[in-house]
């Protein structure tokens, strides 16, 4: 009896064969549309509307980082920073139509075209959120230090330190925690430690910081605003249905750092930001 269990369980092994191919029946919540091949699928243009700038996205963590910066600047009443928002639903593949795999050949929201006056008569489409931030913020000159010098070089720093880890959090812990066909016991526990130890890296630097950049207003830049869409809605409770299971209530820098930004008035209008059909 014990070998024969031994051996079915032996039987039961993932083996990668010689090549890969694609299990459309084993992809987990996206199987339906997630291909290994870019480029539109259909014929669809964008809706374009009457303000300097377009922005095409979702709600998701990496929609919400451009929201609040586009909410930041309209807080302050920034000319030429109007936008119109539309939904790109990725449930639905909706940007694998032509217009938006026009602006963003990687097919992921959230994109950007800026049509105003300032861009010689010619769009200008950017695509990958920091990307996004870091064009806005230098185009307005807020929330981004331009000289040279440690201020920059911090707020580059986070900004970058986000982009790395967060595919860790999302597309990893994320996935195999709440979308994966099954739950797994070595991809699920590879990722959450990897996730509590990127939280714990936050944690100790904010111990000593007010903002990821500093301890005054000033200091509050795009490095907190992309951190804060990610790792501060986590530890808040908004992402995946995973506080108990990663113990967020442990990371009180984290928090406290988290519950100040979400109280700020562009936070709380951009985690709920309407956007329109594109139909």
């Amino acid at each position: 009896m014990s070998n024969a269990s031994t051996s079915d369980t032996q039987n039961d092994k993932y083996v990668p064969p010689k090549v890969w191919t694609q299990d459309k029946d084993n992809g987990g919540k996206f199987a339906s549309i997630n291909r290994p091949t870019s480029g539109a699928r259909y014929d669809k243009e964008l809706p374009v509307g009457d303000a300097p700038l377009q922005l095409y996205s979702l709600n998701t963590p990496n929609g919400v980082k451009v929201n609040i910066l586009l909410e930041e600047l309209a807080e302050l009443g920034i000319s030429g920073a109007e936008y119109d928002a539309y939904k790109i639903d990725i449930s639905q593949g909706e940007q694998f139509g032509s217009g938006f795999v026009a602006i963003n050949p990687n097919s992921k929201i959230p994109a950007l075209v800026d049509h105003s006056a300032g861009t010689a008569g010619e769009p200008i489409a950017l695509f990958e959120s920091g990307a996004i931030l870091m064009y806005l913020a230098e185009k307005f000159d807020r929330f981004l230090p331009l000289s040279l010098g440690k201020a920059r070089a911090d707020c580059l720093s986070w900004v970058m330190w986000q982009m790395g880890s967060a595919p860790f959090l999302g597309g990893g812990f994320g996935h195999f925690y709440a979308y994966a066909p099954e739950p797994l016991e070595y991809p699920i526990n590879r990722y959450t430690m990897e996730t509590k130890r990127q939280l714990d890296v936050l944690d100790t630097h904010l111990k000593d910081s007010e903002y990821l950049c500093g301890n005054d207003e000033a200091d509050y830049n795009i490095a907190d605003m992309i951190i804060w869409a990610w790792y501060g809605q986590l530890v808040l409770g908004k992402l995946y249905d995973a506080a108990e299971f990663l113990q967020v209530q442990d990371y009180k820098h984290i928090q406290r750092w988290a519950k100040k930004i979400a109280e700020r008035p562009a936070v709380k209008r951009a985690v709920e930001l309407e956007l329109k059909p594109i139909d």
